[in-house]
């Protein structure tokens, strides 16, 4: 009996073996096909011309690389004034790299950052940009102010002196007063809320819709999950010619609506949006004039909300497709108060 159980066992084993391999996910061999282009290379940070600022006289940056290749690539060397400051050689993806390199030692002047990518066959591809690092006094802030973003080249917060994550490759372009942080597809800031929020909040800052994808998220302090009860939300939504802007937030028991706030032309400039809550109000300005007032219940309830999101839903408010916002940001300030009417029309004025 033992015999015979051994040799129906090894029976089965050889047929499931046979029936791996004849499965529904066979394992083929393929030959490496010819690797035919060069490799590609784009450097997101810094940008050509930018201006990196520093309290730090010897500052810390990171510069942001993108290199791929069609079949593999062998090294990404980054070379800052002619030195070589950096040499990498092993991928995770070994077609595709997202480099984001630490350099502790930069100062004050003129610099030129050269990356040079080459893939297993020694094709190369080669990527200069000229930008300037200088030395900035420390912002002092309005009363309540806990982030400023002027988005002047870098997403550094002048506040803190802290940059705040880059998820994706973001951009810059020509904004309301010097740069504006440029939305793209999967891109967006974050930067943790401990310490900064009270029951008490403002937000003040330029605003100019791209009005592609159809909806976005714009700015988020949102928990994990699908519940409003706690947060806050500011969403973009297309309307036909017309783009509606909207938010939502949580005050403990319940949720609240602004939404639409206010609807405008695809085609809109620029424009400028603050929002002010209190703990029994809550009120939108756009272009220094009142146009929506909510009468509040009960204070703001930040339970759950570690982190904000700039430029997007991600990555608590993804529902309701409210991805990444290719629109354009511009002298970004958020309070833990509520800032008052003058101070509205201030920020509106550019004071």
């Amino acid at each position: 009996m033992k015999i015979f159980n051994y040799i129906l066992i090894s029976a089965l084993a050889v047929g499931l073996t046979l029936s791996c391999r004849k499965g529904l996910d066979p394992i083929t061999p393929v030959s490496p096909r010819p690797d035919q282009t060069d490799p590609t290379l784009v450097i997101n940070y810094p940008q050509e011309g930018k201006v990196v600022r520093s309290t730090d006289e010897v500052a810390t940056v990171i510069f942001k690389v993108v290199a791929e290749d069609d079949v593999e690539l062998k090294s990404v060397v980054l070379q800052l004034d002619g030195a070589e400051i950096g040499s990498i050689t092993s991928f995770k993806d070994y077609r595709r790299a997202l480099i984001d390199f630490e350099y502790n030692n930069l100062v004050d002047g003129e610099h030129t950052l050269t990356v040079v990518v080459t893939d297993l066959t020694g094709k190369t591809e080669t990527k200069t940009v000229n930008f300037k690092k200088v030395t900035a006094p420390p912002y002092t802030p309005l009363a309540g102010e806990v982030l400023y973003l002027p988005f002047d080249g870098d997403y550094l917060d002048l506040i803190s002196g802290n940059p705040l994550t880059i998820v994706g490759a973001p951009g810059f372009a020509e904004g309301k007063a010097g740069d504006a942080y440029a939305g793209a597809t999967n891109a967006y800031l974050e930067f943790p809320t401990d310490g900064i929020l009270g029951s008490e909040f403002s937000l003040s800052f330029w605003y100019k819709i791209n009005a592609e994808p159809l909806r976005a998220g714009i700015f988020a302090i949102s928990p994990v999950g699908d519940s409003r009860n706690t947060g806050f939300r500011f969403l973009r939504e297309n309307n036909g010619e017309n783009q509606n802007l909207g938010i939502n937030f949580g005050i403990g028991e319940t949720e609240v609506w602004m939404n639409p706030f206010i609807t405008v032309p695809t085609t809109q400039d620029w424009m400028h949006i603050a929002i002010t809550i209190s703990t029994t109000l809550a009120t939108i300005y756009v272009d220094g004039e009142v146009v929506l007032e909510t009468e509040l219940t009960a204070p703001l309830d930040w339970t759950g909300c570690p982190s904000m999101t700039i430029g997007s839903g991600m990555p608590n408010f993804s529902y309701w497709e409210h991805f990444s916002d290719l629109s354009l940001y511009d002298e970004f300030h958020l309070f833990n108060r509520a800032i008052t009417a003058a101070e509205v029309q201030g920020f509106y004025a550019g004071k």
